[in-house]
């Protein structure tokens, strides 16, 4: 194997599969990448079994071959060599590779290519494609609310592709966080329903403009972007009925300007108790107060003028759900939508047009 490139144009698919590669020494050989070089093009892959990414690049190729050699390492050889300067790589009889570039020479151990996990491959026939800048405000509004826990359901999104709509959504237990758009994808059928796993959104979003394309076999998911194909297997287990969660009988709603609103939480929030994060909200005639206390710090108040005019309601939350999702939303008003102070909050941003979101926040004891 034997291959030329800039350095510029390797080190971009090494930077984007650092995110891939397999830190933790589970298996020693997921921390290596698959180099693939063929008569027209080099291809990367690197997978921690979970989630994989496959690239493909132009070069001046000699030799072709296939060998693993380390993720990690490689990227750092790479970045720290002058910019503007071809790479050259070559492997040898004795598994090493080979990395030269002007004066500087490095030989780096090699695997072999027979002990690298098999990635899939996808067809793409499906024809289902979505624009990156669309897929990437869908996953800020749902990425926040993912799970980091047991329940291994919860440690992804629910992604439901349907023929005239895509929707995403998320839950930790305390709060669900809904998003859905109108889209012009192709008659898909039944409606496709599948969790996808925090990691996988995570390297979604670092694609570049242009489209998604989506596929799907029984074991896995694929989303290609340009030159990158991204694998993820499927998350086998049931979602919660997300739809029974969101409340339709909310009637007290007050209308409250995003900014000067999440202000105020910041404020009161910074004598809360460190770990609930608990402030009470008391929702009276266009106005809210805010309130937190901490026996070992001392209590905050604010209040800010609001639109409102049904009962007095007093309830407590996690003060930090709120800034999470008011971080990603970018309308100007959010409607806040009560029953009581035992029953769940509907946030909603007032005057979307192309994404559609609901937030759906549990109450707590304060």
């Amino acid at each position: 194997m034997k291959f030329s490139v800039s350095k510029e144009r390797i080190l971009d698919e090494l930077q984007n599969l650092q995110g891939i590669v397999e830190k933790r020494n589970t298996m020693p050989i997921l921390a290596n990448v698959l180099l693939n070089v063929t008569d027209n093009e080099v291809e990367i892959t690197g997978t921690d079994l979970e989630v994989g990414m496959r690239t493909h690049f132009a070069a001046a190729i000699e030799e072709t071959g296939t060998v693993t050699v380390s993720g990690k390492k490689l990227f750092e050889i790479v970045k720290s060599l002058p910019d503007g300067q071809d790479v050259h790589f070559k492997q040898n009889e004795d598994m090493m590779m080979e990395v030269t570039a002007g004066e500087s020479e490095f030989k780096v151990l090699c695997l072999p290519k027979d002990d690298y996990p098999a990635v899939p491959l996808a067809k793409f026939e499906r024809n289902i494609q979505i624009p990156v800048e669309e897929i990437r405000m869908m996953i800020d509004r749902v990425l926040f609310a993912i799970a980091q826990e047991q329940r291994y359901y919860l440690n992804g999104a629910l992604m439901v592709i349907k023929s005239k709509s895509l929707e995403m959504v998320s839950t930790d237990g305390h709060r669900l966080s809904y998003v859905s758009r109108k889209t012009d994808l192709p008659d898909v059928g039944e409606t496709m329903k599948v969790i996808v796993a925090k990691k996988t959104l995570n390297e979604i979003k670092k694609f570049e403009d242009g489209h998604v394309e989506f596929d799907m076999d029984e074991n896995n998911l694929f989303f290609r972007c340009g030159h990158r194909t991204l694998i993820s297997r499927i998350i086998e287990s049931k979602f919660p009925n997300y739809e029974a969660v969101i409340p339709k009988d909310n009637p007290h709603v007050a209308t409250l300007n995003k900014d000067i609103f999440a202000g105020a939480i910041r404020r009161v929030s910074l004598l809360s108790a460190e770990r609930s994060k608990g402030v009470k909200f008391t929702v009276e005639k266009n106005r809210l107060r805010l309130f937190s206390s901490n026996p070992e710090m001392g209590e905050a108040r604010d209040k800010i003028d609001v639109e409102y005019k049904g009962p007095s309601i007093e309830i407590g939350f996690n003060a930090q759900y709120f800034l999470d999702f008011l971080g990603v939303v970018t309308t100007e008003k959010i409607r806040f939508e009560l029953k009581d102070e035992n029953s769940a909050a509907l946030l909603r941003p007032e005057g979307e047009e192309e994404l559609k979101s609901q937030y759906v926040l549990m109450p707590m004891k304060i």
